[in-house]
């Protein structure tokens, strides 16, 4: 096997036993984004000589019997999206390019701590507003895949670096399904935080929405990662003082009761990612857990409808006051962020859109009297082209499932892999919990993880040329 295919927590243990290098896992990872970066497009910069001194740091821990920290030597890249004081902050767009950070977001810092090898930035549409990754700053960015579709967005980058073996772990973020939809398209797993859960910067710390989160390859990765990520921060009024450690450690799903959704209550789901869900049951079955399916009454028509008033109080205003009203700066703008700015400002009335959210969020509650957990696809369709305008909200929207658990943003969810279409782009589920819940997710993910050994086999990977 490859170095660069290893897990993170395999990649951990492997340290730990003195049977590698961080140096030598470096050096793969660099070597295959180098032999695979021309195609996919998928990073911003490199900071190579910062992370071979730091692999060399973690190398040093290991040899000497030190203390290691938590993401010791694992290489690990950043979605362009999360400041670093000093580099570039550039969000895909010609307005900001040479802008340079003046300040750290907090989870860069925690990870810098736990002794991550941070080795690159990832690639964002502009402004973190689609979810297919291209702008007029980067170019197209492409799915490892299948380069004819994308990667998913707004953490695309981070979900094709991760597919085509480019680094160990990488973050993201999500507001609409910017962390779930490029993990369903790239065949990783990522995990959006229940709100608060992960501290995040001014204003959208405060946007029930909106979370930073992690993303690898698999389960116990993602665990790994996001409890290096989650806990209170000084500069974040919003982060929760509780600690709620998560692990891929796989157990019993003996007594755990699971709803199945498979369209949310309107999605047209494709019949392929239909199938592939309800293999997921199917295995969840299998590995002891009790599975119903269950009706909602959403639509993608009522999704958007309660979540434009807040898109329309928080991002639109944001792109307008970037804009500052001049029609030359809005002209550099990308075509899906003019369109999504015009529909925020459209959204109506913010009040009645956070009674909407009361009303959305009942009969999800209902059915989780009941169950631990929700199952349900991740995206209703098998791919965007990787050049997908995305200026029609209502039909881009109608295809993603993540946004209802955006308008219930207190709830946590885990996307992981489901299976692969007949066009060659991964498909995937959400295992959505019961609000701040993280645990019951990442123990139901890590049993499907086993079960289904899909994303586990060394052969699951796009055979991606370098």
């Amino acid at each position: 096997m490859d170095l660069y295919r290893l897990t993170a927590t395999e990649a951990s243990e492997l340290f730990r036993k003195r049977e590698l290098s961080p140096v030598e896992l470096l050096e793969s990872v660099i070597a295959r984004t180098e032999a695979t970066e021309p195609a996919i497009n998928a990073v911003t910069e490199q900071w190579l000589d910062e992370a071979r001194a730091a692999a060399l740091v973690s190398e040093a821990r290991f040899a000497g019997g030190e203390q290691v920290r938590a993401l010791e030597g694992i290489p690990l890249m950043l979605k362009d999206e999360q400041s670093v004081a000093g580099r570039l902050l550039e969000d895909g767009c010609l307005l900001e390019q040479g802008n340079i950070a003046d300040v750290t977001h907090p989870i860069v810092d925690r990870i810098q701590d736990a002794g991550a090898v941070i080795h690159g930035r990832t690639k964002t549409p502009e402004y973190c507003c689609s979810p297919v990754t291209h702008s007029k700053l980067w170019g197209i960015t492409r799915n490892p895949w299948n380069p004819d579709y994308t990667p998913g967005g707004s953490s695309g980058g981070s979900g094709a670096v991760l597919a085509a073996g480019s680094t160990m772990l990488a973050t993201g973020s999500d507001i609409g399904g910017s962390i779930r939809i490029p993990a369903s398209f790239c065949g990783v797993v990522g995990y959006k935080p229940p709100f608060g859960r992960v501290p995040g910067m001014a204003p959208f710390n405060s946007d029930t929405y909106c979370a930073d989160g992690p993303m690898g390859r698999s389960v116990a990765d993602v665990a790994m990662l996001q409890n290096v990520l989650s806990g209170p921060w000084v500069g974040d009024a919003a982060s929760l003082r509780e600690v709620a450690a998560v692990s891929g450690a796989v157990g019993s799903l003996r007594g755990v009761r699971i709803a199945l959704c498979i369209n949310l209550g309107g999605y047209d789901v494709d019949p392929a990612v239909e199938a592939n869900t309800r293999a997921v049951a199917a295995a969840l079955t299998f590995a002891g857990a009790t599975v119903d399916e269950v009706v909602l009454p959403w639509t993608p028509e009522q999704v958007q409808q309660t979540a434009w008033p807040h898109f329309g109080a928080v991002m639109g205003p944001f792109i307008e006051s970037i804009v500052e009203g001049d029609p030359d700066r809005a002209a550099q703008l990308m075509p899906y962020t003019r369109a999504f700015a015009a529909k925020a400002a459209a959204g109506g009335d913010y009040v009645e859109g956070l009674v909407a959210e009361s009303a959305f969020y009942l009969p999800f509650a209902e059915i989780m009297t009941e169950y631990d957990v929700m199952i349900c696809p991740t995206v209703a369709s098998t791919g965007l082209a990787a050049d997908e305008p995305a200026t029609d909200s209502d039909t881009v929207f109608s295809q993603l499932m993540t946004l209802p658990f955006n308008v219930i943003g207190r709830v946590p969810v885990l996307a992981v892999p489901s299976g692969i279409a007949p066009n060659g782009v991964p498909t995937g589920v959400q295992i959505v919990g019961r609000t701040y819940d993280d645990a019951s997710v990442f123990r139901v993910g890590a049993a499907l993880e086993q079960e289904l050994a899909l994303w586990t086999d060394p052969a699951w990977w796009p055979a991606l040329q370098g």
